[in-house]
């Protein structure tokens, strides 16, 4: 029996601000309620692309409760607790309150650059710690280091609580490594939307998305047709995703998926410093890639 709750799409939430910069919670509310309504099959709240950095302990507080309430137990959720000194991460695990959540999402330690040996032991310390099943995050180009695949299947093997590893570090050797040596019951998911199509094929069980806070229902499709062998289909959508997956990230996330969610009247396009907006041509483009998109859809609504 498999232990992992995170497989197929997974939407790592933007965090919505009014015009004044404060979080917009009936915004934050509706979103995740679409999400839901549209294919999401589960949720992960204060990743990197919440702007959690930027993000008080107070409102992270009041961000789990609202999206807690508003799942109300419908599909899994997984929350984002990641730190570069382990003691303290050690001690927000055990002192949080993780009631509603099924698991939690732990990222590398930035900026310090520990070695593997360093690595190992900080998660070491998290599994003996933590109550909840984790989810190793390599996203080296965010935080400087990357996850060997050695590191991360001596974790998987001496650890039955870390279940899983969001991989986006774009290394498909690493990532062949990972898929042919993990033990049962470990489990891949895409930490990149552009390669979720290609790293399915490989044996990856899922993703965890930034362009499905917005196009939800379509990559869902790609990602469950992929799951279920249908690559042909899974392929074609995949492929008119290439502009936007592009536009994702010209500016850097989450400016990107919140000028696209902003062009569907969904969100404000607020960030907060040192994050800025996407650039007016990026707009453009995003426009220009959603309305090409809309009518393909329109087009294939047998299938979409």
């Amino acid at each position: 029996m498999n232990k992992n709750p995170f497989r197929g799409l997974g939407v790592a939430l933007v965090t919505p601000f009014n015009t004044d910069g404060t979080i917009d919670f009936p915004t934050l509310e509706n979103l995740v309620e679409r999400q839901i309504n549209e294919g999401a099959d589960f949720i992960c709240a204060l990743g990197s692309t919440s702007e959690v950095p930027c993000i008080s302990p107070e409102e992270a507080g009041m961000i789990k409760a609202a999206i807690v309430n508003k799942v109300n137990r419908r599909v899994p959720l997984l929350i984002g607790i990641s730190d570069n000194c382990t003691a303290r991460l050690v001690e927000t695990v055990r002192n949080a309150n993780l009631d509603g959540f099924d698991g939690i999402l732990s990222a590398a330690p930035s900026y310090n650059k520990p070695s593997q040996e360093g690595i190992y032991r900080h998660f070491s310390a998290l599994a003996k710690a933590s109550k909840l099943p984790i989810v190793l995050y390599n996203i080296p180009g965010r935080t400087g280091v990357n996850i060997t695949a050695e590191t991360t299947l001596r974790l998987a093997r001496e650890f039955d609580n870390i279940i899983a590893i969001k991989e986006a570090s774009g290394n498909i050797t690493q990532i062949e490594d990972i898929m042919q040596g993990k033990p049962e019951g470990f489990d891949l998911l895409s930490g990149d939307d552009a390669i979720t199509y290609e790293l399915i094929g490989l044996g990856a069980v899922g993703v965890i998305s930034v362009i499905g806070n917005s196009l939800t229902r379509l990559f869902s499709k790609m990602v469950h047709l992929q799951l279920g062998g249908k690559e042909a289909e899974a392929r074609e959508i995949h492929r008119r995703l290439n502009t936007m997956y592009k536009l994702m990230s010209v500016n850097g996330n989450p400016s990107g998926i919140k000028a696209l969610l902003s062009i569907e009247g969904r969100v404000n396009d607020v960030l907060r410093l040192p994050l800025v907006p996407a650039t007016q041509q990026t707009h453009e483009e995003l426009k220009e890639a959603l309305a090409a998109l809309k009518q393909w859809e329109n087009g294939k609504s047998n299938i979409i």
